[in-house]
C-alpha cells in the first residue's frame, strides 16, 4: 500500500511540475514567485524557483490554502532543497518538519523549478490502515482463540471419557484374589478413523490383555494351591503308613514276623514316596525351562522296547503296532521320550480292563512326528478328558484302576512334549481313546 500511495503521489508531483513549467506560466520575478505563478499548484505544495545559472539566488515557499500567497522558506531550507534535488526521479525531503516528495525540471526560459507535495495524507492513510489491521488482527486472534479453545475442548471431550476409564481402572485393587477389569471405553469412542478412537481402542486392547493376565495369574495361584494340597495329600498317606508300622515294630520288637512285615511295608511306601518326589522334581525342572539332552533318538526302536515291556507286565492286554517301514528319528532327550511312551502305555494298561486292545503308531509329516497310543477301552469321562494332562488328575471308576498312581503320569507326558517344542492331546469316547504326542522333527 505504501508503494501504491507513493507512486500516485509521485504522479501528482510530476503533474504539478509540468503545470509549473508550462508555456502559460510567466515568471515575473527571479526572486519571489507571484500568485500568478503558483495558482496552478495544489495547496500545501512546496515550490522553489532558481535561475539555472545562479543556484544561490533560489527562492521558495509553500502554497497556502487560498493559493493566493506563499509562506516563504528560509534561505537555509531553500538551499538544502536545491542541494538535494534530483532531476531524474522523485525523492523524499523533510522541510520544516514536513516530508515532501520533490522533483525538479528546467523551464525553457532559464529557470529551474523544484516542486514537491507533502506525504502527510499517505502517512495518515498508512497509519489508519496499520491501526485497522492491528485491530482486526487482535480481534481475529481473539475470535480464533475462543473458537479454537471451544473446538479443541469439543474434540478432546472423548479423550476425557478415555481418561475417566483409565482412572476408574487405576482405583481398582488388582493385587490379590480373583479380579476382573470390567471397565471399557464405549464402542462409539473406539473408531480407528480418529486419533482419539485409536487411543480408546488401544486402551481397550490393553485392558483385555491385563484382564487376561490377571485371570491367568489367578488360575496359576489356584493351581499352585491345588498342587501343594494334592502333593501333601499324596505324601501324607505313605507317611502315615510308615509311621504306623514303625510304631508297631517299636511295640513288638521281639516278634520277627511283625518286624519283617513292618520293614517291608516301610520300604514299599518309601519307594512310592521316592517315585512321587522324583516326578515332582522332574516337573519342576521342566517348568523352569532347563534344557534337555539334544541327540538323535530312534523312536521306532524305543516304541518296540516299551511295548515289549508292556506285554510282560500286562499279558492280558492285546498289544499292536502301526510302524512305518523305515526307522523314525527325532532330535531330543532319549530318556525323557522313553518316559513319555512308558507313561502312555502304563496309562492304557492301568486304566483299561483285561482283553483291551492297545495300538501304538508312529507317523511322520513334513515337520513333525506323531506318536499315537489307541485303546478300545471304556474311554474317559468328559470332565476327566478335559483335565487329563493336569497334575494329580485320576480317572474314575469307569476306567479300572489297577494301581495307586499319583496322577502325574500324563502331566509328565505333556511337560516333556512341551519341553521338546511339541504338544500332547487326547480324544476319547467309549471304545475309542487316542493319546497323541506331536514332536518337531
Amino acid at each position: 500500500m505504501r508503494g501504491i500511495l507513493s507512486d500516485r503521489l509521485d504522479g501528482q508531483v510530476s503533474d504539478a511540475l509540468r503545470r509549473a513549467t508550462g508555456p502559460s506560466m510567466a515568471v515575473r520575478s527571479p526572486d519571489v514567485p507571484t500568485p500568478e505563478e503558483t495558482n496552478r499548484l495544489l495547496p500545501g505544495s512546496l515550490v522553489v524557483i532558481m535561475p539555472t545559472t545562479q543556484p544561490s539566488s533560489a527562492v521558495g515557499g509553500i502554497v497556502q490554502e487560498d493559493t493566493d500567497s506563499l509562506t516563504d522558506l528560509s534561505t537555509s531550507s531553500t538551499q538544502r532543497v536545491v542541494a538535494v534535488a534530483d532531476r531524474r526521479t522523485p525523492h523524499s525531503i523533510k522541510v520544516n518538519g514536513t516530508t515532501y516528495r520533490v522533483l525538479q525540471d528546467d523551464d525553457p526560459r532559464g529557470y529551474t523549478f523544484i516542486v514537491g507535495l507533502p506525504t502527510d495524507d499517505n502517512d495518515n492513510t498508512l497509519a489508519s490502515l496499520i491501526s485497522t489491521f492491528a485491530l482486526l488482527t487482535l480481534l481475529g486472534v481473539g475470535i480464533a482463540g475462543v473458537a479454537g479453545t471451544w473446538l479443541v475442548r469439543r474434540q478432546l471431550q472423548p479423550l476425557h471419557a478415555v481418561a475417566e476409564a483409565a482412572r476408574e481402572v487405576a482405583t481398582q485393587d488388582l493385587s490379590t484374589g480373583e479380579t476382573t477389569i470390567s471397565t471399557r471405553v464405549p464402542d462409539e469412542l473406539t473408531d480407528d478413523e480418529t486419533e482419539v478412537g485409536q487411543v480408546g481402542a488401544a486402551l481397550n486392547t490393553l485392558l483385555d490383555h491385563v484382564d487376561g493376565a490377571l485371570a491367568a495369574r489367578h488360575r496359576s495361584e489356584q493351581q499352585v494351591r491345588q498342587f501343594v494340597a494334592d502333593a501333601s495329600h499324596e505324601l501324607r498317606t505313605p507317611l502315615s503308613t510308615i509311621h504306623g508300622y514303625a510304631e508297631l515294630s517299636r511295640r513288638t520288637p521281639e516278634d520277627p514276623e511283625v518286624l519283617g512285615t513292618a520293614l517291608n511295608k516301610v520300604e514299599t511306601e518309601a519307594g512310592r514316596m521316592s517315585a512321587l518326589v522324583e516326578d515332582l522334581l522332574l516337573l519342576a525342572r521342566l517348568d523352569s525351562g532347563r534344557p534337555l539332552v539334544r541327540e538323535e533318538v530312534d523312536l521306532t526302536r524305543l516304541l518296540l522296547e516299551a511295548v515289549a515291556d508292556a506285554r510282560v507286565l500286562a499279558p492280558d492286554h492285546h498289544w499292536r503296532f502301526g510302524l512305518p517301514d523305515e526307522p523314525v528319528t527325532v532330535t531330543g532327550d532319549a530318556a525323557r521320550l522313553h518316559q513319555v511312551v512308558t507313561n502312555l502305555l502304563n496309562n492304557a494298561r492301568n486304566h483299561t480292563p483285561a482283553g483291551t486292545t492297545v495300538t501304538v503308531r508312529v507317523s511322520t509329516g513334513d515337520d513333525e512326528v506323531r506318536i499315537e497310543v489307541h485303546d478300545d477301552g471304556p474311554g474317559l469321562p468328559e470332565d476327566i478328558a478335559y483335565a487329563a494332562f493336569e497334575r494329580f488328575t485320576r480317572g474314575d471308576s469307569s476306567r479300572t484302576r489297577a494301581s495307586g498312581g499319583a496322577g502325574l503320569g500324563l502331566s509328565l507326558v505333556s511337560a516333556i512334549a512341551t519341553a521338546h517344542g511339541g504338544t500332547a492331546e487326547v480324544v476319547s469316547q467309549p471304545g475309542d481313546t487316542t493319546f497323541v504326542v506331536r514332536l518337531p522333527r
